[in-house]
């Protein structure tokens, strides 16, 4: 379970970079070997930091009007590479919410909607008129997950498409196991019947096997 998502006030930060894989969000290393309660420290360091640790000043969420900002919008094939789950859940511990690119890496577009983050899917021209949007007004963007739009800092409103199944999790703040559990009863009461109905196909209990 995580935070429901429902609406988003926040700055937009703009890392236009393409092809920004899960290695590059989050390095290995700092998963085995790395001080798991400062994953959001270590989410882009490579970007976000110098070779000495200062703060690389070029980098956007490092700048002062985009670094409390809880929406990024990215270059295209964003989340590409290896399956590693944890580079959503340091990009979470980093602050943000919210991820918009002309495209994901597929699992890690999944991987989103497990953990509460909201991935938007855009054209490239849709998406470079959020840029524009972004680097000429430091006003809020609104990103609403009931309407499925986004309203821009200067007031225009763009409507997104979202799996409505993936879309409800979001909003009810659950995963895959969440959303199964909310029909626990009519999963127990099949079982029960079935377990009648069928009772050899329920004997996989090792003691009964031993038996």
């Amino acid at each position: 379970m995580f935070a429901p998502f429902t609406r988003l006030s926040s700055r937009a930060a703009v890392l236009p970079q393409a092809n920004i894989d899960t290695d590059v969000i989050i390095r290995i290393e700092r998963l085995t070997a790395g001080d798991s309660a400062r994953i959001g420290d270590y989410a882009l360091e490579a970007l976000r930091y110098r070779e000495d640790g200062s703060e690389n000043p070029e980098f956007p969420l490092n700048q002062p009007r985009w670094r409390d900002a809880q929406i990024l919008i990215a270059g295209a094939n964003f989340g590409c590479g290896s399956s590693r789950e944890p580079a959503v859940t340091a990009l979470m511990a980093m602050g943000l919410r919210c991820i918009i690119a002309e495209s994901f890496g597929d699992i890690f577009y999944a991987n989103c909607f497990q953990n509460g983050m909201l991935p938007i899917r855009f054209s490239a021209e849709n998406v470079a008129a959020l840029v524009a949007d972004a680097e000429a007004s430091s006003s809020e963007f609104v990103v609403d997950l009931h309407r499925c739009s986004i309203t821009t800092a200067a007031g225009c409103e763009v409507v997104f498409t979202i799996d409505p199944q993936r879309r409800e999790a979001l909003l009810s703040g659950l995963d895959d196991i969440g959303l199964t559990l909310r029909h626990a009863e009519t999963i127990t009461a099949w079982q029960q019947a079935d377990r009648t109905r069928r009772p050899w196909i329920w004997m996989a209990d090792t003691r009964e096997i031993a038996a």
